[in-house]
């Protein structure tokens, strides 16, 4: 598998591996900044992947901040493998993902973030949103950096196969089309459809 390493804003580096098994690419999300911060850890069988990405950046040992949307694999099957790489490194999520998952699954316990919750890292500032059900589980959040108006999410907006980063524009037009093609299959029905959910 190979993996791709894009400078998407200032200091934010997309890291994005694609699994033909799936079809799909899976992205991570590191700012680097005084204390870096890991959007995703990727799953624990591409941890070496991921990890070439982050060293193409920074010393991997030095990561300070792992975060996540939601728990299951793909967002933080890896956690354990950074944890033991990185000394200084913590996870941050929800109180409810660090309640029902993260403080049993982990090595190391969490920070558990309120929702609206800043984290300053440096010059980014990166705000918790809790975000239940969306995409998907009662855990789920999002991080927004405040510094510069990034949002950090997961399966939000979903896009099947390799694309380039969408940095500015179309990337709900292009979510809305993914998910009108991909109403069946085992992907399917991956996240809640109510107002909240629904791309008009």
């Amino acid at each position: 598998m190979q993996t791709k390493v894009t400078e998407i804003a200032q200091d934010t580096y997309r890291i994005s591996t694609f699994n033909p098994d799936f079809g799909i690419q899976f992205n991570q999300f590191l700012v680097n900044d005084e204390e870096p911060f890991l959007m995703h850890t990727g799953l624990r069988k591409s941890f070496p992947a991921t990890l070439e990405g982050v060293r193409s950046v920074i010393d991997p040992s030095a990561l300070r901040w792992i975060g996540f949307s939601h728990f299951e694999s793909d967002e933080c099957g890896a956690l354990n493998e950074w944890l033991e790489l990185a000394p200084r490194a913590q996870a941050l999520c929800g109180v409810v993902g660090a309640l029902v998952s993260v403080n049993d699954f982990a090595n190391r316990a969490p920070r558990a973030l309120a929702d609206g919750e800043l984290v300053t890292i440096g010059r980014h500032g990166l705000r918790f949103l809790s975000t239940p059900q969306v995409p998907h589980g009662w855990d789920a959040g999002l991080f927004f950096d405040e510094t510069e108006k990034t949002l950090l999410c997961s399966d939000l907006f979903f896009q099947p196969r390799d694309p380039a980063p969408v940095i500015e524009s179309g990337v709900v037009d292009l979510a809305r089309d993914a998910i009108q093609a991909n109403r069946a299959g085992p992907f399917a029905k991956d996240m809640p459809y109510t107002p909240y959910t629904v791309y008009r």
